[in-house]
């Protein structure tokens, strides 16, 4: 099985002209960067819009896919609603961050509730397209981070802590320089 890439991708308009000829019932996504530089976009939404022309998008760079990390942790249920995770990735990408975790139910297991405030908060609500249950999911921007914050919603001696500390990563910076690939024209 080949590693599933991620891409940042310039040319919003190009992905909207795309996405208009991709078969009805597939879903494309596409999560706009924070910082305004283009959309990030799975393999699996990438091979949909490449598949409607006769070249392939460009793309400014990509990254792999196990380059950000996902928590699910011990209590994980309602599987079948859990989004893809090329769509998580994008997600946590499109706002600079490193890693997510799962957080629907809190360490009792009883189901946490949050409204985000806006579309950069770290907490966010995400589902598989046509799920019926909805996920929440913890998005960190550094390592520290994501020990503190897991260190203070499970236990400092944790599952969940110990994979903090094992992420690859300090920041976004570090994500990108240790495995951005620049893509070529």
């Amino acid at each position: 099985m080949t590693e599933g890439r991620l891409y940042l991708i310039a040319s919003g308009d190009e992905i909207v002209r795309r996405r208009a000829k991709t078969p009805k019932g597939t879903v494309v996504e596409a999560w706009p960067d924070a910082k305004g530089v283009g959309f990030w976009v799975g393999a699996e939404s990438k091979t949909l819009l490449d598949a409607t022309d006769d070249t392939a998008m460009a793309a400014e760079l990509s990254l792999p896919s196990t380059s950000v990390a996902i928590y699910y942790g011990p209590q994980l249920c309602d599987i079948g609603a859990l989004p893809l995770e090329e769509s998580l990735q994008t997600r946590v990408l499109s706002v600079h961050g490193i890693a997510v975790a799962w957080v629907t139910l809190d360490r009792f297991g009883q189901r946490n509730t949050y409204e985000p405030q806006s579309p950069v908060d770290p907490i966010f609500h995400l589902r598989r397209p046509g799920g019926t249950v909805g996920h929440l999911w913890r998005l960190f921007h550094t390592k520290a981070e994501a020990v503190v914050t897991l260190g203070e919603m499970y236990g400092h001696e944790s599952e969940a802590v110990a994979w903090a500390q094992a992420l690859q990563v300090d920041d976004f910076d570090d994500l990108i320089r240790q495995h951005a690939q620049r893509e070529q024209p």
